[in-house]
């Protein structure tokens, strides 16, 4: 099992939903709302009000997927979520030793 998470720009998460919806497999997805900013573009500020404001809004999505899935759901969330513009997102795979249901305590 892996988990999946993706930072990607707001306006992209209805759509990467709705393609999740077409997997029978998945089964839940994760969603954090938060504010980053990335040094790839450097830029000189003029003011410390400028220096502090510069943060544009992301979403962080994570999802528990079984291992045969995870190619699968990660080109499409690349292919859901690209503009082609810089600051897209970017997306990465962590392994999950185990997990568990709360309600039962059942293995994942």
């Amino acid at each position: 099992m892996k988990e999946i998470r993706a930072i990607i720009r707001p306006s992209r998460l209805s759509q990467l939903r709705n393609a999740l919806h077409d997997i029978p497999e998945f089964f839940s997805l994760v969603v954090c709302k938060g504010e980053g900013f990335s040094t790839a573009i450097s830029q000189q500020h003029q003011t410390v009000r400028e220096e502090l404001t510069d943060f544009t809004d992301k979403i962080l999505v994570m999802a528990l997927v079984n291992d045969h899935l995870v190619d699968i759901i990660v080109d499409l969330i690349v292919r859901e979520c690209q503009t082609g513009l810089p600051h897209d997102g970017v997306v990465w795979v962590v392994p999950v030793e185990s997990a568990y249901l709360i309600h039962d305590k059942g293995a994942l």
